[in-house]
């Protein structure tokens, strides 16, 4: 039961207090709409991408739109960073991994007969392998500053990490199947989804394995007419407690 995970805050106040301090080994769940309540995913590996969030700010020199010549457009400049930026996964990472880059906000001027000093963008980039994650910033920064200078103009690229892919221990795969199949519910195989989650932060610093559990919902995370049937809560209470008794007789 943690604080602010929508904000990612709350799983490193947790560690910061000091509760993991001498756990062995941690487990969480995460609702899925998309799955009967009594039937839960599990999967070892990558489950849930990190999430981090980036901002160009393109600089140029506004002027009259009737006279562009005289000015260094930033608009034209972050259009074709955008179209430049689809690249970044297709032709830079590999095939065997996997990355979203989305550009989530565009904004530049104020006047429809001005051309603008200055456009910026911001979105968010998802991956599950710590080398995707670790090569996606450099190349971004690389089209957006290439890009930029070609039109005359320069652009300003900010890395903001935020979250750690979440990484299931595979050394729990059987006790978490194991737990579902004493209760009498279903388990199946985990689709890994783009979303993030803060239980990454727990695996960074001690083993531990991730769930789906499903909550039979009509929508999608998020969805503001998202619900969810609540006798999902019998069932994960009951789930977790069982886990904990497999991994306890596990580990002595």
């Amino acid at each position: 039961f943690q604080p602010a995970e929508e904000i990612a805050a709350g799983a490193r106040k947790v560690i910061e207090a000091g509760v993991l301090d001498g756990v062995s080994a941690i487990f969480g769940m995460h609702n899925k709409p998309d799955l009967p309540v009594g039937t839960i995913g599990v999967k070892e590996g990558p489950l849930m991408a990190s999430v981090d969030r980036f901002e160009i700010v393109i600089k140029g020199k506004g002027g009259h739109a009737g006279i562009p010549n005289n000015s260094i457009d930033p608009i034209a400049a972050a259009g074709q960073i955008i179209s430049g930026l689809q690249s970044v996964v297709s032709r830079n990472i590999s095939s065997l991994q996997n990355a979203v880059v989305s550009i989530t906000r565009v904004q530049a001027g104020t006047s429809w007969n001005v051309i603008p000093d200055q456009a910026e963008m911001e979105g968010t980039v998802r991956t599950f392998q710590k080398e995707a994650r670790q090569a996606v910033p450099e190349h971004m920064r690389r089209v957006a500053e290439g890009i930029a200078a070609g039109y005359g103009a320069q652009a300003e690229f900010k890395w903001f990490p935020y979250l750690p892919s979440v990484q299931n221990d595979g050394t729990f795969l059987n006790a978490a199947s194991e737990a579902a199949a004493r209760l009498g519910y279903q388990t199946v195989h985990a689709e890994q989804s783009p979303g993030g989650e803060d239980f990454a932060l727990y695996q960074e610093k001690i083993p531990g394995f991730f769930v789906w559990m499903g909550t039979n919902g009509t929508e999608e995370w998020h969805h503001p007419a998202f619900t969810l049937d609540e006798e999902a809560l019998t069932v994960a209470s009951q789930y977790f407690a069982e886990l904990a008794v497999i991994v306890l007789e596990t580990i002595k």
